[in-house]
Protein backbone atom coordinates (compact mmCIF):
# COMPACT_ATOMS: atom_id res chain seq x y z
CA UNK A 1 0.00 0.00 0.00
CA UNK A 2 1.26 3.47 -1.06
CA UNK A 3 2.47 6.03 2.19
CA UNK A 4 1.41 9.20 1.09
CA UNK A 5 3.56 12.30 2.79
CA UNK A 6 2.38 15.49 2.78
CA UNK A 7 4.75 18.59 2.89
CA UNK A 8 2.96 22.04 3.51
CA UNK A 9 3.89 25.51 4.83
CA UNK A 10 3.71 29.21 4.16
CA UNK A 11 6.54 30.26 1.05
CA UNK A 12 9.82 30.14 2.31
CA UNK A 13 9.47 28.05 5.46
CA UNK A 14 11.83 25.39 3.76
CA UNK A 15 8.96 22.86 2.71
CA UNK A 16 10.67 22.17 -0.77
CA UNK A 17 14.18 21.61 0.73
CA UNK A 18 12.41 19.63 3.62
CA UNK A 19 10.70 17.04 0.56
CA UNK A 20 13.93 17.21 -1.15
CA UNK A 21 15.84 15.58 1.82
CA UNK A 22 13.37 13.12 2.62
CA UNK A 23 13.61 11.66 -1.03
CA UNK A 24 17.45 11.53 -0.24
CA UNK A 25 17.10 9.96 2.73
CA UNK A 26 14.72 7.70 1.52
CA UNK A 27 17.02 6.77 -1.29
CA UNK A 28 19.17 5.45 0.90
CA UNK A 29 17.46 3.79 3.51
CA UNK A 30 14.79 2.50 2.15
CA UNK A 31 16.59 1.18 -1.32
CA UNK A 32 14.58 -1.31 -3.41
CA UNK A 33 10.92 1.34 -2.74
CA UNK A 34 9.73 2.66 -5.51
CA UNK A 35 9.23 6.90 -4.70
CA UNK A 36 6.89 9.46 -6.58
CA UNK A 37 7.82 12.61 -5.63
CA UNK A 38 4.58 15.65 -6.47
CA UNK A 39 5.33 18.99 -6.95
CA UNK A 40 2.19 20.32 -6.27
CA UNK A 41 3.20 24.32 -5.27
CA UNK A 42 2.03 27.12 -8.01
CA UNK A 43 5.85 27.83 -7.64
CA UNK A 44 7.42 25.13 -8.84
CA UNK A 45 10.95 23.98 -7.82
CA UNK A 46 11.17 20.82 -6.39
CA UNK A 47 12.79 19.94 -9.91
CA UNK A 48 15.82 21.99 -9.11
CA UNK A 49 16.32 20.93 -5.78
CA UNK A 50 16.54 17.40 -7.31
CA UNK A 51 18.46 18.35 -9.96
CA UNK A 52 15.61 17.39 -12.63
CA UNK A 53 14.39 19.34 -15.82
CA UNK A 54 10.54 19.08 -16.69
CA UNK A 55 9.16 20.02 -19.73
CA UNK A 56 5.37 19.45 -19.11
CA UNK A 57 3.03 20.34 -16.05
CA UNK A 58 -0.02 19.30 -15.38
CA UNK A 59 -1.29 22.75 -15.30
CA UNK A 60 -0.76 23.47 -19.03
CA UNK A 61 -1.86 19.97 -20.07
CA UNK A 62 -5.22 21.34 -18.54
CA UNK A 63 -4.80 24.53 -19.96
CA UNK A 64 -4.25 22.73 -23.23
CA UNK A 65 -7.22 20.90 -23.49
CA UNK A 66 -9.79 23.73 -23.12
CA UNK A 67 -8.66 25.08 -26.66
CA UNK A 68 -10.57 24.65 -29.56
CA UNK A 69 -9.51 21.50 -31.86
CA UNK A 70 -6.98 20.36 -28.73
CA UNK A 71 -8.45 16.54 -29.22
CA UNK A 72 -7.10 15.31 -32.63
CA UNK A 73 -9.48 14.07 -35.02
CA UNK A 74 -10.01 10.00 -33.97
CA UNK A 75 -8.99 10.45 -30.67
CA UNK A 76 -11.79 10.73 -27.32
CA UNK A 77 -11.10 13.77 -24.91
CA UNK A 78 -11.02 10.86 -22.29
CA UNK A 79 -7.82 9.39 -23.71
CA UNK A 80 -6.08 12.51 -25.08
CA UNK A 81 -5.89 13.41 -21.62
CA UNK A 82 -4.70 10.57 -20.05
CA UNK A 83 -1.95 10.19 -22.79
CA UNK A 84 -1.03 14.31 -22.00
CA UNK A 85 -0.74 13.22 -18.48
CA UNK A 86 1.38 10.29 -19.14
CA UNK A 87 3.89 12.31 -20.49
CA UNK A 88 4.01 14.78 -17.59
CA UNK A 89 5.76 12.19 -15.72
CA UNK A 90 9.76 12.53 -15.33
CA UNK A 91 11.27 9.16 -14.69
CA UNK A 92 14.46 8.56 -13.12
CA UNK A 93 16.38 5.47 -12.42
CA UNK A 94 15.32 5.71 -8.84
CA UNK A 95 12.21 8.00 -8.34
CA UNK A 96 9.67 9.67 -10.74
CA UNK A 97 8.42 13.19 -10.39
CA UNK A 98 5.56 14.52 -11.89
CA UNK A 99 4.78 18.87 -11.63
CA UNK A 100 1.04 19.76 -10.89
CA UNK A 101 1.74 23.80 -12.24
CA UNK A 102 -1.10 25.94 -11.69
CA UNK A 103 -3.54 26.83 -14.64
CA UNK A 104 -4.31 30.26 -14.88
CA UNK A 105 -6.99 30.64 -17.68
CA UNK A 106 -10.80 31.40 -17.38
CA UNK A 107 -13.30 28.89 -17.13
CA UNK A 108 -14.11 25.71 -14.98
CA UNK A 109 -11.75 22.74 -14.66
CA UNK A 110 -14.42 20.29 -13.17
CA UNK A 111 -14.02 18.20 -15.94
CA UNK A 112 -9.92 17.93 -16.86
CA UNK A 113 -9.55 17.82 -12.91
CA UNK A 114 -11.94 14.70 -12.45
CA UNK A 115 -9.74 12.78 -14.71
CA UNK A 116 -6.53 14.25 -13.10
CA UNK A 117 -8.08 13.07 -9.24
CA UNK A 118 -8.34 9.40 -10.99
CA UNK A 119 -4.63 9.66 -12.90
CA UNK A 120 -3.58 10.95 -9.82
CA UNK A 121 -5.17 7.87 -7.57
CA UNK A 122 -3.65 5.33 -10.65
CA UNK A 123 -0.30 6.38 -10.39
CA UNK A 124 0.27 6.58 -6.74
CA UNK A 125 -0.78 3.04 -6.74
CA UNK A 126 2.31 1.56 -8.76
CA UNK A 127 4.60 3.65 -5.62
CA UNK A 128 5.57 2.67 -2.27
CA UNK A 129 6.15 5.95 -1.31
CA UNK A 130 4.22 9.19 -2.82
CA UNK A 131 5.45 12.71 -1.15
CA UNK A 132 3.87 15.88 -1.99
CA UNK A 133 5.87 19.14 -1.91
CA UNK A 134 2.10 21.78 -1.32
CA UNK A 135 1.26 24.99 -1.81
CA UNK A 136 0.72 27.17 1.08
CA UNK A 137 -3.17 27.15 0.67
CA UNK A 138 -3.11 23.13 0.15
CA UNK A 139 -5.89 23.67 -2.69
CA UNK A 140 -4.97 20.24 -4.31
CA UNK A 141 -5.60 18.64 -1.26
CA UNK A 142 -8.72 20.80 -0.34
CA UNK A 143 -10.12 19.95 -3.91
CA UNK A 144 -9.09 15.90 -3.17
CA UNK A 145 -7.09 15.85 -6.49
CA UNK A 146 -4.62 13.84 -4.32
CA UNK A 147 -5.02 11.07 -2.16
CA UNK A 148 -5.54 11.26 2.22
CA UNK A 149 -2.21 11.88 3.78
CA UNK A 150 -0.50 9.44 5.92
CA UNK A 151 1.49 11.72 7.63
CA UNK A 152 1.69 15.69 7.00
CA UNK A 153 4.64 17.44 8.18
CA UNK A 154 4.01 21.61 8.45
CA UNK A 155 6.88 23.81 8.16
CA UNK A 156 7.32 26.92 10.01
CA UNK A 157 10.65 29.25 9.95
CA UNK A 158 11.39 30.46 13.07
CA UNK A 159 8.78 33.31 13.32
CA UNK A 160 5.71 34.10 15.56
CA UNK A 161 4.28 34.55 11.82
CA UNK A 162 5.41 31.07 10.79
CA UNK A 163 3.86 29.40 13.40
CA UNK A 164 0.36 30.85 12.82
CA UNK A 165 0.65 30.30 9.37
CA UNK A 166 1.18 26.80 10.56
CA UNK A 167 -1.61 26.69 12.82
CA UNK A 168 -3.84 27.96 9.49
CA UNK A 169 -2.38 25.04 7.59
CA UNK A 170 -4.01 22.55 10.71
CA UNK A 171 -7.35 24.53 10.48
CA UNK A 172 -7.28 24.30 6.57
CA UNK A 173 -7.11 20.46 7.09
CA UNK A 174 -9.48 20.23 9.78
CA UNK A 175 -12.37 22.96 7.80
CA UNK A 176 -12.27 20.45 4.74
CA UNK A 177 -12.48 17.19 6.74
CA UNK A 178 -8.91 16.28 5.06
CA UNK A 179 -7.94 12.71 6.34
CA UNK A 180 -4.89 12.94 7.85
CA UNK A 181 -3.21 9.78 9.82
CA UNK A 182 -0.36 11.86 11.54
CA UNK A 183 0.29 16.06 11.52
CA UNK A 184 3.13 17.87 13.24
CA UNK A 185 5.37 20.71 12.71
CA UNK A 186 8.97 21.11 11.96
CA UNK A 187 10.74 24.12 12.72
CA UNK A 188 13.40 24.87 9.85
CA UNK A 189 16.38 27.43 9.26
CA UNK A 190 17.05 27.68 13.07
CA UNK A 191 19.95 28.37 14.34
CA UNK A 192 19.61 27.17 17.95
CA UNK A 193 17.09 27.54 20.60
CA UNK A 194 14.16 28.97 18.83
CA UNK A 195 11.91 26.70 18.96
CA UNK A 196 12.39 27.04 23.33
CA UNK A 197 11.17 31.14 22.91
CA UNK A 198 8.38 30.16 20.29
CA UNK A 199 7.03 27.21 22.73
CA UNK A 200 3.37 29.23 23.81
CA UNK A 201 2.97 29.93 19.87
CA UNK A 202 3.77 26.00 19.00
CA UNK A 203 1.46 25.08 21.73
CA UNK A 204 -1.06 27.45 20.77
CA UNK A 205 -1.23 25.90 16.87
CA UNK A 206 -2.36 23.28 18.53
CA UNK A 207 0.45 21.32 16.42
CA UNK A 208 2.86 18.26 17.82
CA UNK A 209 6.53 19.49 17.38
CA UNK A 210 7.79 16.62 15.69
CA UNK A 211 11.39 18.42 15.24
CA UNK A 212 14.17 21.22 14.16
CA UNK A 213 15.83 21.50 10.44
CA UNK A 214 18.53 23.58 11.48
CA UNK A 215 20.33 26.23 9.20
CA UNK A 216 22.53 24.59 7.02
CA UNK A 217 24.79 27.37 4.50
CA UNK A 218 26.02 24.24 2.39
CA UNK A 219 22.07 24.42 0.82
CA UNK A 220 22.53 27.67 -0.08
CA UNK A 221 25.64 27.10 -1.76
CA UNK A 222 24.10 24.16 -3.42
CA UNK A 223 21.60 26.44 -4.43
CA UNK A 224 23.40 29.21 -5.89
CA UNK A 225 25.23 26.34 -7.33
CA UNK A 226 22.19 24.76 -8.97
CA UNK A 227 23.28 21.51 -7.45
CA UNK A 228 20.87 19.04 -6.16
CA UNK A 229 20.29 18.42 -2.82
CA UNK A 230 20.30 14.82 -3.17
CA UNK A 231 24.23 15.16 -3.79
CA UNK A 232 24.80 16.52 0.07
CA UNK A 233 27.20 14.79 1.99
CA UNK A 234 26.29 12.57 4.61
CA UNK A 235 27.67 14.78 7.22
CA UNK A 236 26.06 17.61 6.19
CA UNK A 237 24.05 19.71 9.20
CA UNK A 238 21.11 19.71 7.50
CA UNK A 239 20.97 15.87 6.05
CA UNK A 240 22.39 14.51 9.26
CA UNK A 241 19.09 16.66 11.07
CA UNK A 242 16.52 15.41 8.71
CA UNK A 243 17.99 11.91 8.81
CA UNK A 244 17.21 12.22 12.52
CA UNK A 245 13.87 13.57 11.94
CA UNK A 246 12.77 11.29 9.50
CA UNK A 247 14.36 7.83 11.87
CA UNK A 248 11.59 9.53 14.87
CA UNK A 249 8.57 9.35 12.28
CA UNK A 250 9.31 6.02 11.56
CA UNK A 251 8.82 6.03 7.85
Amino acid sequence: MTKCIAVAGKGGTGKTTLTALLVRYLLRKRPGKSILAVDADANANLNEALGLKVMETIGTILEETKKPNAVPTGMTKDIFIEYRLSRALVETDHYDLVVMGNPQGPGCYCYPNDLLKRHLERLAKNYDYMLVDNEAGLEHLSRKLLPKADLLIVCSDTSVRGIRSARRVREIVENVKIEVGRMGLVVCRGRGGEAEQLEKEIKDSGLNLFGELPYDPLIEEYDLAGKPLLDLPDDAVAVAASALLFDGLSL
